[in-house]
């Protein structure tokens, strides 16, 4: 009998986890997870990975791989709450997916994934994911780093609301791209613009600006009474350290659920905030839409070339100038507008707005499948189509209204 002592190796710290349905399903993950990290790593189910995470003995975690297929779409609010727990305990995660949706994966990116990784796994591109995650340095908030968007509270900015007149007209489009192009007007001295999403219900501003919806929006809203300059400003988010969005809720709410005097309140701390004031409405007309009309410098209808538009114009002309209602203030623009060699669509432009009893003010040519893509992107047209003859006629509406106000500024000043 041998008199050596025995030696006895302590297993080597987990730093790793793969989390997945099944982790056989992906053996090319095992292999690079071996390679990277030897026997420094372990495997979790989705079911049992939330509870993991948020115990003590996951605090020796650095990072998880996320590990999903097509299949795992079906419970992608499980995929999700993983993420949560997640990042609630500051370990980085890395996605690992194969045939899952563009949808599915931009979701699960703006919950809190730091990287993305296609399976099959591409040579050396999983170490190469977790050397990013591993060194990238934390983000400063925008609002504490950007010193020329603290709120004061002194300004007077101009209110410009968009509305569809139907469906698919574009307000939405308007609102952003309009919005961003006001944030940039001047390099030297650029104004503070805000975009206020009140379509409660079908809202799509932060989609088109790859925002996440926050909770505290609703908590804002619903208590308007005891809100101040902090409280709106932490409910919003900012596009690039220029532009202020405040999104639509993250749960869809009856859009009488506000009220009249809340939507006075949110409109007169974003005007006392910001220099403009970008307003996303619903179709919907509501209690609270004379209160936004009343209190719009400009307000812009977003019509089409087609009978439905027509009839709408119809019905809200008749609403707004049976109550006696400013309709003088609405500003009709005619998107996806014949171009100047449609000789036809010309005449048929000026035949619409004099069956109507308008002036068609702006014209917006078709800017063509880019545009829904460059929304799908969550990009404005100025980021990725800055050529685009859409994004041109928009920036220069941005221009002239500008300039109107500075005009405007200058004469009150004298």
């Amino acid at each position: 009998m041998s008199t050596e002592p025995v030696v006895q190796h302590d297993p080597p710290q987990i730093v790793a986890c793969t989390i997945s349905r099944d982790v056989q399903l992906f053996d090319l993950l095992i292999e690079d997870m071996e390679s990277a990290l030897g026997d420094s790593w372990g495997d979790l189910s989705f079911d049992d990975a939330v509870t993991f995470l948020g115990q003590p003995e996951s605090h020796g975690l650095q990072f998880v791989t996320i590990a999903m297929d097509a299949q795992d779409e079906d419970n992608i609010d499980t995929v999700t709450d993983v993420i949560a727990a997640a990042k609630q305990a500051g370990i980085k995660v890395i996605l690992i997916a194969e045939d899952v949706s563009p949808t599915a994966l931009h979701q699960l990116l703006r919950q809190g994934g730091d990287e993305f990784v296609p399976y099959p796994l591409p040579e050396n591109e999983l170490a190469r994911a977790i050397e990013r995650v591993l060194t990238a340095t934390p983000e400063r908030p925008a609002q504490a780093t950007d010193a020329q968007h603290k709120k004061t509270g002194d300004r007077s900015g101009v209110i410009i609301p968009v509305q569809g007149l139907a469906g698919g007209t574009g307000a939405t489009m308007m609102a952003v791209n309009l919005a961003w192009e006001l944030a940039n007007i001047d390099k030297d001295d650029p104004p503070l613009v805000c975009l206020l999403d009140l379509d409660f219900q079908f809202g799509t501003a932060a989609t088109y600006l790859d925002l996440p919806r926050r909770e505290a929006v609703l908590e804002m809203l619903t208590d308007t009474e005891t809100m101040d300059s902090e409280a709106f400003t932490q409910a919003m988010l900012t596009y690039e350290q220029k532009l202020h969005v405040l999104t639509s809720p993250t749960d869809m709410i009856p859009l009488d659920m506000i009220s009249p005097d809340d939507i006075s309140r949110l409109i007169d701390m974003a005007q006392s905030n910001f220099d403009y004031v970008i307003i996303d409405m619903p179709t919907t007309m509501v209690e609270w839409s004379q209160t936004v009309l009343e209190a719009a410098h400009v307000y812009f209808a977003m019509i089409e070339l087609d009978m439905r538009s027509a009839q709408n114009t119809l019905r809200i002309k008749r609403a707004l100038q049976s109550e006696d209602l400013p309709f003088e203030k609405l500003r009709f623009i005619l998107n996806r507008a014949p171009g100047f060699t449609d000789l036809n669509g010309k005449s048929r432009v000026k035949r619409l707005a004099d069956s109507l009893g308008i002036s068609i003010e702006v014209l917006l040519p078709d800017g063509g499948k880019q545009v829904a893509q460059s929304g799908d992107h969550g990009t404005p047209m100025a980021v990725g189509l800055a050529k685009n003859p859409l994004r041109k006629e928009i920036m220069k509406l941005a221009k002239s209204l500008h300039a109107v106000n500075q005009a405007d500024t200058a004469e009150a000043r004298a």
